[in-house]
């Protein structure tokens, strides 16, 4: 990596310089920086400056998830007409969002992500600050769902639905970090099936009918 100016003064923008270095060391060797140290120097600061911003490579891979997110939800939002889409528009408007600036990472992502067999975990550690904020994002959708009648609100279900969404998007990202198909059509595709799969379940239901009419000629007897 081409060394920087070591008198480059400490700003607000040190934290995108780390994480973009971080990125293209990814690119180029295809592996993560192995010494803060080697790193810091690299990009003209000190070490002791790498840790106002990060503790650790780690959190490094964190703070590029949420740039992503806070990209994602800042280009969405942009959008005249999205303050006019449904619940169920506004999650498929967040995906479609998403992987179009996952696109601009695809090289770095495969780098540390594509295995296999998935992720070796359930979730990797870096995803917990991206996972808190795209939760907060789905519970203001769901609860828009609830008021408008598009998702039904189900004792000990319903606590639980931010949780499924955060499942999805997990599927989602494996799906496309797999996908060889012009254009990410089969994302595409898996983007609109499971997000009209999830309003379904979470909607009222012939089942939630059923149970509704069953109640009623209880109760008319």
């Amino acid at each position: 990596m081409e060394n920087i100016e070591s008198n480059q003064p400490i700003t607000h923008d040190t934290r995108t310089l780390i994480t973009e270095a971080f990125v293209q060391h990814v690119l180029e060797t295809g592996r993560e920086p192995v010494s803060v140290y080697k790193f810091a120097q690299g990009i003209g600061i000190r070490e002791e400056e790498f840790y106002s911003y990060y503790t650790s490579f780690l959190g490094v891979k964190g703070g590029v998830w949420e740039q992503i997110f806070e990209r994602t939800i800042a280009h969405m939002e942009a959008q005249p007409v999205h303050a006019s889409y449904s619940a169920r528009e506004k999650l498929l408007a967040f995906y479609f969002t998403w992987i179009e600036e996952m696109k601009k990472y695809r090289s770095y992502l495969l780098a540390l992500y594509l295995q296999p067999e998935g992720f070796r975990k359930a979730m990797p550690a870096e995803l917990r600050s991206f996972k808190i904020r795209f939760q907060a994002f789905a519970n203001e959708i769901i609860q828009q769902g609830i008021a408008t009648d598009q998702i039904v609100e189900r004792k000990y279900i319903s606590d639980k639905y931010a949780d499924a969404l955060w499942a999805e998007t997990l599927f989602i990202l494996q799906f496309w970090l797999k996908d060889t198909s012009t254009s990410f059509e089969k994302t595409d595709a898996a983007i609109e099936k499971s997000v009209n799969l999830a309003f379904d379940l979470a909607g009222r239901t012939a089942v939630d009918s059923l149970v509704d009419f069953a109640k009623f000629l209880y109760q008319s007897k």
